[in-house]
């Protein structure tokens, strides 16, 4: 039978679209942590900058300059026991209006027993019409340490952009010690543009961003909140299960950028280089 033009398309589509995996962990190696095993493939790659005296950074790239609908990516990162390791990104990752399908984004993070990983991507940017499912899977050893932020912005409002509709879905899942202690899926469909400018979601907001922090204790909220008068958007901070969590909402990104790099410091997490140029 002859092949029809829309199979056609479609074989060409999904030719065209952007797959990327990145697999690595790191082990101690004479009281430092290094690199183990890594494997890349598609257009997803991780650079190391100079190691440190103890821990190791590492800097995710996507060659394709974005995500866009039809796009793959997945993410699998362990910190060894013992080590210490900071991820960061090359650049804020763009994400592109969709004729149809999601761009899937799937981080899993293993962090073992005395291992420490601060997990600090820069911001996600969604543009007007783009379509994201993302899935975040957390696996801390009971004695284990992490500081995990993200940061997604509804358009460039510098750009005179807006995000009137799309999709996003952001699936969050944490276990400590072999234990669920936290589950969250936020769920954002069609007209974006009304939903955030409602109260009880964003209220005008055009940036959102979440801030993990394990161990958190009333202490390390305390300290936080200590800094309230110097926030420039809506921050609330709370723990429970053992972790902390902070919530960010404001008009622009800088202006949440900045709250949420107060909360790391008062967290006593290291900021990324890249975070600070």
């Amino acid at each position: 039978m002859p092949t029809s033009p829309t199979t056609v398309a479609s074989a060409i589509f999904a030719a065209n679209r952007a797959r990327g995996s990145v697999t690595f962990d790191v082990q101690m190696v004479e009281g430092k942590t290094r690199r183990r095993q890594l494997h890349e493939s598609g257009s997803l790659r991780v650079r190391f900058p100079s190691p440190e005296d103890h821990g190791l950074s590492a800097m995710f790239v996507n060659t394709a300059g974005g995500a866009a609908g039809g796009d793959r990516f997945d993410i699998d990162v362990t910190a060894g026991e013992g080590t210490c390791l900071t991820v960061t990104t090359a650049a804020a990752e763009k994400v592109y209006r969709s004729h149809g399908p999601s761009a899937a984004i799937n981080i899993a993070l293993k962090v073992e027993a005395g291992a420490h990983l601060s997990w600090m991507p820069q911001e996600t940017i969604l543009f007007d019409r783009s379509r994201t499912e993302r899935a975040i899977d957390i696996d801390l050893d009971a004695t284990a340490s992490l500081v995990l932020c993200e940061i997604v912005i509804f358009g460039r409002a510098a750009m005179g952009e807006k995000m009137l509709s799309g999709r996003f879905i952001d699936r969050w899942r944490l276990r400590r010690g072999g234990k669920l202690v936290f589950a969250e899926t936020v769920r954002l469909d069609g007209d974006l543009g009304e939903k955030l400018a409602r109260p009880a979601i964003a209220k005008g907001g055009l940036a959102i961003g979440t801030a993990l922090i394990v161990p958190g204790d009333e202490a390390l909220v305390e300290r936080i909140r200590e800094a309230a008068e110097n926030f420039g958007g809506e921050v609330g901070i709370s723990c429970w299960n053992g972790f902390a969590m902070a919530r960010f909402c404001a008009q622009d990104a800088a202006r949440l950028r900045v709250d949420m790099m107060n909360v790391l410091a008062r967290s006593g997490a290291a900021l990324p280089r890249l975070w600070l140029n």
